[in-house]
């Protein structure tokens, strides 16, 4: 990390138990550990003391909290993301969220290790990225989306070039041929705003191969479906959502909202025909974070609703006598990219096996 005084954070920074860090004013500091949050004791001395932390933080990476853009996104240079929200906006003074990334989680051996993934669902994701299949990877917040979106990056050739969209610039891609884009608050003027519009609409004039949306929560929504069905196939995107039908409409719901004179229906086939896998992640009461289900998009049903067809679901299996809900494969029919999987050598029984 860069020079910055972490104060009484610093200890919860380099717990690796910690995956999140809850500052809701100066003397309440909340930690997510293990899937739980609690309280801890660590604390700031007054309100003047967090203010001065927070902008500190923001200075560093020159971005600016102030007044006038009473909140604001940075990540830091291990990927550890942060929001920060200050008065009057946050009425009870400074609030900051550190999201931290594990450092033990870095392929997709690693999700399988954490259970977040079997090992036949990593391969058949890591099959897509090579196949170039458009996915979305949907879920709630702090689910694992932005960290499963990391390790089939390294499934990149590394002949493409990638271009990545992201509000707070946080995914580490290790290949070359990478641009990073980020956006930009307005100044104190209101000026110079750079929004992931923006960037989207620039991306598509730099040549990329394929492009990743860090979080589509917009009108950009729009950008990355007109990205991936012309000519932009294996582009990723991520959208909240407790379900993945949920997280298409929320896509529809987002273009809507642009006002272009698009019909619900119009919108509905420009996802099933952009959109073929979604990825949906969970986290359970238990706090361990898994990948629940895999849909592929087929087109459209008679009533105008998007067909999605289940390839993986959890299934009750039993494991030396114990009964456990499993990730397993679900043949209903060959998927349409089918072609795809073929066409860089995979084999079909390998992932799509009648019983």
């Amino acid at each position: 990390m860069s020079a910055i005084e972490f104060g009484p954070v610093r200890k919860l920074l380099d717990d690796p138990d910690v995956s999140e860090i809850m500052i809701n004013s100066f003397d309440k500091i909340f930690v997510e550990k293990n899937g739980k949050k609690v309280r801890v004791e660590a604390a700031f001395t007054s309100r003047e003391e967090l203010q001065t932390f927070v902008e500190s933080i923001f200075r560093a990476h020159n971005k600016h909290i102030g007044p006038d853009s009473p909140y604001a996104d940075v990540c830091l240079e291990d990927g550890t993301r942060v929001n920060a929200i200050i008065q009057p906006v946050s009425r009870f003074g400074t609030s900051v969220t550190f999201r931290k990334f594990s450092k033990n989680i870095n392929t997709l051996d690693d999700l399988v290790k954490a259970s977040m993934l079997t090992r036949s669902t990593a391969d058949f994701l890591a099959a897509c990225i090579k196949a170039r299949i458009n996915m979305l990877i949907s879920g709630g917040t702090g689910v694992g989306k932005t960290t499963l979106l990391q390790t089939l990056t390294r499934y990149f050739p590394p002949d493409e070039r990638t271009v990545t969209i992201e509000d707070a610039a946080e995914l580490k891609i290790g290949q070359d041929n990478i641009v990073s884009l980020e956006t930009r608050m307005p100044d104190s003027n209101g000026k110079g705003e750079v929004t992931l519009r923006d960037l989207a609409r620039n991306a598509l004039r730099m040549s990329p191969d394929r492009l990743i949306f860090g979080e589509v929560r917009g009108g950009e929504a729009l950008d990355m479906l007109q990205a991936m069905s012309m000519g932009n196939p294996g582009s990723i995107g991520i959208v909240h959502g407790n379900r993945p039908e949920e997280a298409l409409s929320r896509l529809e719901s987002m273009v809507l909202m642009l006002g272009l004179n698009l019909q619900p229906a119009d919108i509905k086939k420009m996802i099933s025909n952009s959109i073929q896998v979604v990825v949906h992640i969970e986290r359970l009461k238990s706090g361990f974070r898994r990948v629940t289900s895999i849909l592929e998009l087929r087109g459209m049903k008679k009533d105008g609703e998007i067909l999605c067809s289940p390839l993986y679901s959890l299934q009750n299996v039993t494991v030396d006598g114990e009964v456990i809900s499993e990730l397993r494969p679900v043949f209903q029919s060959y998927p349409l990219f089918l072609p795809q999987f073929e066409a860089e050598g995979f084999a079909t029984s390998r992932f799509f096996v009648r019983d």
